[in-house]
C-alpha cells in the first residue's frame, strides 16, 4: 500500500499495537478451547488453561508493527533477567512459561506461541539479547516447526 510507507503512526501506536497484540492472542486461545484471562504482572501478560489438560501457560506477549521494507527486522523478547521475570511470575501461578510473538509486517500478521524451553532449543547459547528473528527463511521454519503454534491472516483489504 502506497499510503503506508508514508503515512506515520500516532503517538499511542506502541501502546495500541501492545493492546492489540495481548487481545489477538487471547481471541485466539479462546477459539481454540483455552480458558484464558489478561493479567497485570511483572513478567507474563496472559494465563491460558489448555482444553482437556491440566497445563497452563503463562504467556509474554511481544507484539511489533512493521513499516514495508521493515518486515525481516527481528523481535526483541528479552535479555536474562526479564526471562527470570517470566520464570517468577509462572512459577508462583503454577503456568509453564510461553512467549507469544506477534508481527503486523506489510499486509499480514503472524502470530507465534512457542515455549520458552523451545526458544532456547532454537536459539541455543544466546547470551545478552534473545531476539525472534523475523527473516523469510526462519518464518519459514516457524511455521513447519510442531512446537510452535502460529495463525497468519491477511490485511490487504484496507482502503483509505
Amino acid at each position: 500500500m502506497q499510503w503506508a510507507m508514508t503515512m506515520e503512526k500516532s503517538s499511542r501506536h506502541a501502546k495500541i499495537t501492545g493492546d492489540f497484540g495481548e487481545a489477538l492472542v487471547l481471541y485466539w486461545l479462546s477459539r481454540s478451547g483455552f480458558e484464558c484471562a489478561r493479567v497485570d504482572h511483572t513478567g507474563i501478560d496472559l494465563i491460558a488453561k489448555r482444553p482437556r489438560s491440566d497445563e497452563r501457560l503463562g504467556i509474554s506477549v511481544k507484539t511489533r508493527s512493521r513499516l514495508p521494507g521493515k518486515e525481516a527486522e527481528s523481535v526483541n523478547i528479552g535479555r536474562a533477567e526479564d526471562f527470570a521475570k517470566v520464570e517468577a511470575a509462572c512459577t508462583a501461578f503454577q503456568c509453564v512459561p510461553y512467549f507469544a510473538i506477534v508481527v503486523d509486517a506489510a499486509q499480514r500478521v503472524s502470530v507465534f506461541l512457542v515455549s520458552k524451553a523451545h526458544i532456547e532449543y532454537l536459539y541455543p547459547g544466546r547470551s545478552g539479547l534473545i531476539s525472534w528473528s523475523m527473516t523469510p527463511g526462519w518464518v519459514r521454519k516457524y511455521f513447519a516447526d510442531p512446537l510452535i503454534q502460529s495463525l497468519e491472516f491477511s490485511t490487504d483489504s484496507e482502503s483509505w
